[in-house]
């Protein structure tokens, strides 16, 4: 069996967060994968860039896909990370992706559209969520494939520690939206500490990305 890493390009107003781009057309927003979401909290992390984010508060106010929210911490350089929990109105790419047991490894918006790096074990678990695309009316374009060798059986520029880490969180749901497991109990099947289990996660799936996305010629130390 041969992996994937597709970069995904997807449109619809009920996405979570569509309405609160289009509102702030200055606005990136870019998925948190290392926050440690507790799965029964129901929060999501994002990375916010605006050049004003009262402008970016007032389209979440007004985006039926957005309940909750709160700015958690901010920089002086128009960045900030917000919390945000869902509505049911919201249509999440996650779970379809998670049910394939793949993982969305980034997730950013292209303007009003949203760009997904996903991960998944095998291409033709991509009709999964080409499937959820048109039963929901959603644009969806496939930007571009890769195909490697398994997780499992690929170094990938893995450590072996980093490779296990990963492979246990798969295992136990920990990549999946909403979380079915938290980094500590992660942390506990693997028989390190909480920072130690989110170092191993953070840098496996940042080598992981390197090693499918960036070319030869660009990649560094």
């Amino acid at each position: 069996m041969t992996d994937i890493k597709a970069v995904v390009r997807a449109e619809h107003p009920d996405i979570v967060l569509t309405g609160a781009v289009t509102h702030d057309r200055s606005s990136n927003v870019k998925s948190v994968s290392e926050a440690g979401t507790d799965p029964t909290s129901g929060k999501f992390f994002y990375h916010i860039e605006s050049s004003d984010f009262g402008r970016f508060e007032d389209g979440l106010r007004n985006d039926s896909t957005i309940g909750e929210f709160e700015r958690v911490i901010e920089t002086r350089d128009e960045k900030a990370i917000y919390s945000f929990e869902y509505t049911d109105e919201a249509k999440i790419l996650s779970p379809v992706i998670s049910a394939a047991n793949g993982v969305i490894l980034d997730m950013e918006n292209d303007g009003s559209a949203w760009i997904l790096t996903v991960w998944i074990p095998d291409r033709t678990d991509l009709v999964h969520l080409w499937d959820y695309a048109q039963q929901h009316e959603i644009d969806i374009d496939l930007l571009r494939v890769n195909e490697y060798d398994s997780l499992g059986n690929t170094d990938a520029g893995l450590t072996d520690s980093q490779r296990e880490a990963l492979l246990v969180a798969l295992e136990k749901g920990y990549f999946e939206e909403p979380r079915n497991a938290t980094l500590s109990e992660v942390a506990a099947d693997l028989d390190i500490s909480q920072p130690a289990a989110s170092g191993l996660l953070r840098r496996g799936t940042k080598r992981l990305v390197i090693s499918s996305l960036v070319d030869d010629s660009e990649k560094t130390d």
